[in-house]
């Protein structure tokens, strides 16, 4: 008993520090996140920040790993909900994570900035990885659904299911080389709008579905965060 005590209290503690930098992101971005303040607002010790993160890129890891609970935990609605295609469970796994992100939009564009941080390559291994632990079951899923009633004609759902977590993976870097472009004003949102359709498209015969069958984001997101 005292030992799960312990592990509640490790869990409490270590919540408050990722908490405490997911609001300062929030507030004014990555690069002006400071570990002090970070401990500051906590009101702890550097030595018990220390004690649960190495750094400031762990830091990140913790508040993506946390948000990726909040994320999956909007996919049960989908996943359970009869009457739903196999199709629509895809599309609605997508549009669940979507809605997340864009109710927390400055704190995705704080993880955003981290992300293409200099030095942070290993990071940036350890998100994909992260992405791909939490996606690949729920497609499985809802991949063998699809075979199971026809709807899709992947012939291995299991291996499938890692094809297209790659090309989400995928599709998530160039969404963030092309957002920085944006901000640059080197590629117009026509342009944007055409590499997502093509990476929807080539989603879609991933899992033998016609052109314009699949629609995993809509103009109005995209525009969102592209515009």
């Amino acid at each position: 008993m005292a030992r799960t005590r312990n592990h509640e209290v490790h869990a409490v503690r270590r919540d408050a520090f990722v908490d405490a930098a997911a609001r300062r992101i929030t507030s004014a971005g990555y690069d002006a996140l400071s570990l002090q303040d970070v401990i500051d607002d906590v009101g702890a010790s550097k030595g018990a920040f220390y004690h649960y993160f190495g750094s400031k890129a762990d830091l990140l890891e913790a508040i993506v790993d946390k948000m990726a609970d909040g994320v999956e935990a909007t996919w049960s609605e989908v996943l359970e909900r009869p009457g739903l295609s196999a199709r629509e469970r895809l599309e609605g796994i997508f549009a669940h994570t979507a809605q997340y992100k864009n109710a927390r939009r400055e704190l995705a564009l704080g993880i955003l900035e981290g992300w293409l941080a200099d030095g942070n390559a290993v990071l940036r291994e350890k998100l994909r990885d992260l992405v791909a632990r939490r996606l690949t079951p729920a497609l499985e899923r809802i991949l063998r659904q699809g075979v199971e009633d026809g709807e899709f004609t992947t012939t291995d759902p299991e291996a499938t299911a890692r094809v297209a977590v790659g090309l989400v993976v995928s599709t998530q870097d160039v969404a963030s080389r092309l957002f920085v472009a944006r901000q640059r004003g080197e590629v117009s949102l026509d342009e944007v709008l055409r590499v997502f359709a093509a990476h929807e498209e080539a989603l879609g015969r991933i899992l033998g579905l016609a052109p314009g069958r699949l629609s995993l984001t809509d103009p109005p997101t995209i525009r969102m965060w592209f515009a």
